[in-house]
């Protein structure tokens, strides 16, 4: 393979942070001819569709928001001590076409704009959009890395696992079912951390149990403290794959941290547990993919999910450079 070009356009430099919106004021990139000729190790891809949801509308305003609203302080990782875009090469690969009412469409091309980055051996960081989002972002990328062999590690308040919503098999609550009915990502490596409140109903999970899958329960983490639920969740994702998907619904977040999303649910988890659960993930598994969802920026105050759903990337992709500094 030929070396990296990474040359900007006159003038382009200086419309990052200024004119030019992308996450993290990275390099814009547009085409598979740039990433063939740019070779990133990271592509945002945004994934602006909110047609699945069930309750508050929103989430489609949220790739947008991440990348204007969110307050990028800088990059060095106090913790870590690491200066992420020094050692990571990150760029923002735009938005999937979404057309607003056409939930099919929008979900074809979120799959091959993610295909396109993950074929390519870049890591996509998926940017959303509702939860539906996720069904065919993992696609892509076990398409890329295998079928069947990666592991899926999912934070939410909500399993997403029925069959269908209101008759909707793309809701944004069946994407799990979906992904281990397609053999996408195998029941055994399925966990998730943080489900509480009313829902699913239990013969729902009577079919999660049978496919095998695991979850760690918000009164558990509670009980025992994210520490030692995420060093078991760790262990439990990786058993029988050596490639991990992340997925983040907001809504995984109490609501007082999170209250600019679609489908709230009270006692959840704290930024402060999600963004190391998140930081130890990235340093300690091979992460091949990632999605955070449901920020729905109408019913943000203050940025404040926002900024939290921001941080999530940025812990993702710390840990990232990390591993690649190191490895």
């Amino acid at each position: 393979m030929d070396e990296p070009d990474r040359t900007l356009p006159d003038g382009y430099e200086d419309q990052l942070g200024h004119g030019a919106l992308t996450f993290a004021d990275r390099p814009l990139l547009t085409g598979t001819a740039d990433l063939d000729r740019w070779q990133p190790d990271v592509a945002i891809v945004g994934a602006p569709l909110d047609i699945n949801t069930t309750n508050k509308p929103g989430a489609r305003f949220g790739p947008r928001a991440l990348r204007a609203e969110a307050d990028h302080p800088g990059a060095y990782h106090l913790d870590l001590r690491i200066e992420v875009f020094d050692h990571l090469e990150v760029v923002d690969y735009g938005d999937a076409m979404c057309p607003h009412g056409q939930s099919e469409v929008g979900l074809a091309n979120i799959r091959q704009r993610v295909l396109e980055v993950a074929s390519r051996g870049i890591v996509p960081v998926v940017i959303g959009g509702d939860h539906s989002i996720t069904w065919p972002s993992v696609e892509a990328v076990a398409e890329a890395h295998g079928w069947g062999s990666i592991g899926v590690v999912h934070f939410d308040a909500h399993a997403d696992t029925a069959d269908r919503i209101d008759g909707n098999a793309a809701s944004h609550g069946t994407p799990m079912r979906r992904l281990i009915e397609s053999g996408a990502v195998l029941g055994r490596n399925f966990v998730q951390v943080g489900l509480r409140g009313y829902w699913p109903p239990a013969h729902v999970f009577d079919w999660m149990q049978e496919q095998g899958m695991r979850w760690h329960l918000m009164q558990e983490v509670w009980e025992r403290g994210a520490p030692a639920v995420m060093a078991d969740a760790v262990a439990e994702a990786m058993e029988g794959c050596d490639a991990l998907y992340l997925s983040v619904d907001i809504d995984v977040l109490d609501p007082g941290f999170a209250p600019g999303t679609g489908t709230p649910e009270p006692g959840g988890m704290a930024p402060a547990d999600l963004l190391r659960a998140v930081r130890k993930l990235a340093l300690e598994t091979n992460l091949v993919g990632m999605d955070i969802v449901e920020v729905s920026p109408p019913y943000d105050h203050a940025q404040q999910t926002v900024n939290n759903a921001h941080r999530v990337v940025m812990e993702f992709l710390a840990g990232l450079a990390v591993r690649r500094r190191d490895g």
